[in-house]
C-alpha cells in the first residue's frame, strides 16, 4: 500500500510524526534501506539529509527514491550550499518526476563543519529565493519565469531554531519564510518546552496554518547537552536535564536520553504544543524506533 501523501497527513492528522534518514558516506545502501524498512510504517515521513554538516554523502534524492520505492513518503532535503539554481530546479524536476513530492528548503552548514577543507561552497541563492524558487516551479515556471512543460506541486517546509535569539534575527528570519508560503516547520533539537510554547505563540501571529513539528534528538551524554549550550545558537538544554543525563549509570546515558526524549514527546502530544514532532537520532538511526516505543508512538 502506497504511503499517504505528507500534504493530507498535514491536513487530517492532529499528531505528526517524522523521522530523519542520515545518508550513509559511500554507495552500500545497505544501512540506509535498514533504517526505512524499520521506520516507513510508523511514522507519516522520513526526510533525508543533503550533505548535513557539509560531509559528502550519497545524496538526498537518492535516499528518497529508496523510501519511495520501499513504500514509504519522502521528504527532500535541499540546501542553497552545494548547487546553483539551475541544477537546483533540476534536480526538483527530475524528484517530482519520481514521485518525490515534499521539499525542504534549508541554507545548508557552513564548509567549516565539514571533512573537506578544500570545497568551496555555492550559495547562489538564499533560504528564502529556495522557497520562492519552488513555488515558482509549482506555479509552471521557472526561477526566471520562463514556462514549464509540467509544473511541480511540491509541499514545502523549512526548519528554524526552537529559541529566539536576542538580536532578533531568528524572527526576522521566520517571517520572510512564512511570507515566501509554506506549509510545514521542523524545529531544531528542543530540550525546553518552552521554547516551543512561545515559537508557536509567533508562528499563529504570523501563519494560522502552517504545522510546526519540534525536533526531538535524544541525547547519548551530558557531554553532548553541554556541547549543545555552548556551540549550537538556539539550543538550549536546562540544567535539570543536564543533571538527569549526569546521574545515568555508567553505559546508559543514552537509555536515560531517549527516556527524556519520550516524555518530551509525550508531554508535547497530551498538552498539544505543537503539531508534532521531528525524530532526529544521528548516526544511530536503527535506534529511533526505541524512541518511537518509549513514547508509545509503534
Amino acid at each position: 500500500m502506497a504511503a499517504k501523501a505528507f500534504r493530507e497527513t498535514l491536513k487530517t492528522n492532529d499528531f505528526i510524526v517524522t523521522a530523519e534518514v542520515g545518508p550513509t558516506k559511500g554507495s552500500d545502501t545497505t544501512k540506509i534501506i535498514e533504517y526505512i524498512g524499520s521506520l516507513r510504517d510508523k511514522v507519516h515521513a522520513l526526510n533525508a539529509t543533503d550533505n548535513k554538516s557539509s560531509v559528502m554523502r550519497f545524496p538526498s534524492i537518492g535516499s528518497c527514491l529508496l523510501i519511495k520505492e520501499l513504500g514509504g513518503e519522502a521528504v527532500m532535503d535541499v540546501t542553497c550550499r552545494d548547487r546553483n539554481r539551475l541544477a537546483i530546479q533540476a534536480d526538483l524536476l527530475f524528484a517530482w518526476s519520481r514521485g518525490i513530492g515534499n521539499v525542504l528548503c534549508i541554507t545548508g552548514d557552513a564548509m567549516e563543519y565539514g571533512d573537506d577543507r578544500q570545497a568551496k561552497p555555492v550559495f547562489d541563492i538564499d533560504c528564502i529565493q529556495l522557497i520562492r524558487l519552488v513555488q515558482s516551479l509549482n506555479s509552471g515556471k521557472d526561477m526566471g519565469g520562463n514556462e514549464l512543460t509540467g509544473a511541480t506541486n511540491f509541499c514545502i517546509g523549512i526548519t528554524t531554531t526552537p529559541r529566539a535569539n536576542s538580536d532578533g534575527t531568528r524572527q526576522i528570519s521566520l517571517e520572510r519564510k512564512l511570507e515566501a508560503g509554506v506549509d510545514f516547520i521542523l524545529t531544531q533539537a528542543v530540550y525546553d518546552l518552552e521554547d516551543i510554547r512561545k515559537l508557536m505563540t509567533s508562528v499563529r501571529k504570523l501563519d494560522r496554518n502552517v504545522k510546526v513539528l519540534a525536533g526531538i534528538m535524544p541525547l547519548v551524554s551530558v557531554g553532548m547537552g553541554r556541547y549543545m549550550n555552548s556551540n549550537m545558537p538556539g539550543i538550549f538544554v536546562p540544567d535539570s536535564i543536564l543533571t538527569e543525563m549526569s546521574r545515568a549509570l555508567a553505559g546508559k546515558a543514552i537509555l536515560t536520553g531517549i527516556s527524556i526524549a519520550a516524555r518530551m514527546i509525550n508531554q508535547i502530544k497530551e498538552e498539544k504544543i505543537c503539531d508534532g514532532v521531528h525524530i532526529m537520532f544521528p548516526g544511530r538511526e536503527e535506534r529511533i524506533h526505541e524512541v518511537l516505543e518509549a513514547a508509545g508512538l509503534s
